[in-house]
């Protein structure tokens, strides 16, 4: 006997409309749901989010980045194939903006250990490559102005 169903997508769209009563009839105790001072609906992030939340804040973690390159006097330069491929690859992994930090850090480790005993770099471009099949990063050198791969 085949039973109806409901789509889950319709579901997901009744979360907003949850009250503490509805909470209470689903089996959370009231005591719970009385230290509960506001509940929320959250929709999943998705890539065009998740882009926004790597470059729009003041604290973004592609400004962070940027900024302690600067200290070193080299400039990184994330390009937007990048960005989207960090984006992707965190929606892949289901791991919300939290694991955005993850994919960059394991993007930037080894440049970040080997740019501060180099002093001829000018420029670090990150690629898509770099994200997703882990390319070393593009180098441009300052006396001659030209880009080589690490």
């Amino acid at each position: 006997e085949a039973k109806n169903h409901p789509d889950p997508n319709e579901c997901l769209g009744l979360m907003e409309f949850v009250e503490p009563g509805d909470l209470q009839k689903y089996g959370i105790i009231p005591e719970l749901v009385g230290r509960l001072p506001v509940s929320v609906h959250l929709s999943e992030l998705d890539e065009a989010a998740l882009v926004r939340i790597l470059k729009e804040p003041r604290n973004a973690l592609v400004k962070q980045y940027e900024k302690m390159f600067e200290l070193e006097d080299i400039r990184l330069t994330f390009d937007s194939e990048a960005i989207l491929s960090i984006a992707r690859k965190t929606l892949e992994r289901s791991t919300g903006a939290r694991g955005l930090r993850s994919i960059i850090e394991s993007v930037m480790r080894d440049i970040m250990f080997e740019l501060p005993s180099r002093n001829d770099v000018n420029e670090v471009v990150i690629t898509r490559e770099c994200v997703e099949s882990g390319a070393q990063p593009l180098l441009v050198l300052h006396q001659e102005g030209r880009a080589l791969e690490a």
